[in-house]
């Protein structure tokens, strides 16, 4: 017997199979959302996760350094897919702990458990640590192609988190259980959700400087599109350097970890392309961890070594040097009337700060531009404020430039942890849009 085979038939046949199993393979998420809210009372920015199983909405400050997540575990947490993290293992060791407790007094219960590593969750908004154990349990966040939320995914293995006990909720907004820390480290959050999801090591923050309306993180690869024109604003990123403090900057650590702050490259600060008078040396992080410039989600408003301070203030008084001041409104030491500065786009009209930071060949420089809305602060109805702070005696000799959340309001920056690099944009605001503006109604 002679079998006939049609070539053309099977071809069409096996096209038609490979199209079917495609269909069946679900689509790897790219990105995940969160919403950001910012709390009128404190000004902390807050999010929610759900974790544990069964999963629980669970309130949190964002705090953009700290080193991992923490939690309360002393009051109410129930979960089937609670696991405490052993002495001596890889999470353990990547967290850089240097404890163990072998014996917990007690019967064992999330946060007290034999053999389990330890660590010490910070409170930095009471300035307070405690210890705490380590432990992994199941989170679950919401999908994005970079113009909507889409579904929830949960880990399978869990994440990595401190449990902490109640009394270190102390200072933080109402209602919060503990804090996200996204910091630059093994443990911390960003990096554990691209391992867990294969992800890349990259996240963005758009803070909004509303109270009313959310602004937006991202995690993993995404564009990054807001409403209404449906702008792109990935494509519109300038990148700098992240660099490392080989010394923690936390207000809490064990000895020979390093620092999960942000630090970039400020080469100097201008006002109208004219360098300000100061010592460039304190712009640079020394072998002790000192000096250099970090991102913050914890201060409000930027501190400045007092020479920095002094040198910028100055400065900035001298350009407006027709415009008189009026009586300071702590914590601020310059101030205007309203009305005698007059608005544009971006804000009061006053001339932005720039600020200059490497590139990556160290040759060549980029400036980001704190404009009007986030270099003025309005206090009341009729007067605005100049929104940077003298760090004091205390603050120098840490990090002599802490870029606060009201200077990155409205303004879209992206950590490229895997490429060590960060981007950023000018204020949104001269398109027209806020960090408010993305579309967390529209479902797939």
């Amino acid at each position: 017997m002679v079998i006939k085979i049609n070539f053309l038939s099977l071809f069409l046949c096996l096209i038609f199979l490979f199209s079917l199993s495609l269909a069946k393979t679900p689509t790897r998420p790219r990105a995940f959302l969160l919403p950001v809210t910012k709390d009128a009372s404190t000004k902390q920015y807050v999010t929610t996760i759900d974790q544990r199983t069964p999963l629980v909405p669970i309130k949190l400050t964002i705090d953009l350094g700290q080193r991992f997540l923490w939690v309360d575990c002393e009051k109410g947490y129930v979960s089937s897919s609670y696991k405490p993290v052993p002495c001596g293992s890889i999470p353990c060791k990547r967290s850089f702990s240097g404890a163990c407790v072998e014996s917990c007094i007690g019967p064992p219960s999330p946060g007290c458990n034999n053999n389990t590593c330890s660590h010490i969750p910070y409170n930095p908004f009471i300035r307070t640590s405690t210890g705490g154990e380590l432990a992994q349990d199941v989170v679950s966040l919401q999908s994005t192609d970079g113009s909507n939320p889409r579904k929830y995914l949960s880990t399978t293995n869990g994440v990595v988190f401190d449990c902490a006990p109640h009394s270190l909720l102390q200072g933080l907004a109402k209602g919060v259980k503990g804090i996200l820390g996204l910091g630059n480290g093994y443990v911390g959050f960003p990096t554990q959700l691209a391992n867990a999801f294969s992800i890349p090591r990259k996240f963005a923050i758009c803070l909004t400087s509303s109270t009313t309306s959310r602004g937006a993180i991202f995690f993993g690869d995404s564009p990054y599109v807001f409403l209404p024109a449906g702008i792109d604003f990935s494509k519109r990123l300038v990148y700098t350097p992240l660099l490392k403090n080989p010394v923690s900057t936390s207000g809490s650590y064990f000895e020979g970890e390093p620092s999960t702050d942000y630090f970039i490259g400020v080469t100097s600060i201008k006002i109208h392309s004219i360098a300000v008078p100061i010592n460039t040396t304190l712009l640079n992080i020394t072998k002790d961890g000192k000096g250099g410039t970090k991102i913050s989600t914890v201060e409000p408003y930027t501190k400045l070594e007092t020479s920095i301070y002094n040198a910028l203030t100055k400065a900035f008084v001298s350009a407006l040097l027709n415009v008189p001041t009026v009586k300071p409104v702590a914590p601020f030491q310059v101030c205007y009337n309203k009305t005698s500065l007059g608005s544009n786009q971006v804000g009061p009209g006053v001339p932005p700060i720039e600020l200059v930071l490497r590139n990556k060949n160290a040759t060549t420089y980029t400036s980001w531009f704190i404009w009007g809305a986030n270099s003025m602060v309005a206090v009341n109805n009729d007067v605005v404020c100049f929104g940077f702070v003298d760090g004091g005696v205390e603050f120098e000799p840490t990090t002599s430039i802490v870029i606060g959340t009201h200077q990155i309001e409205d303004n879209l920056l992206q950590f490229d942890i895997a490429n060590k690099r960060l981007g950023f944009t000018s204020s949104l605001l001269f398109d027209e849009i806020t960090c408010a503006n993305f579309n967390f109604t529209t479902k797939a």
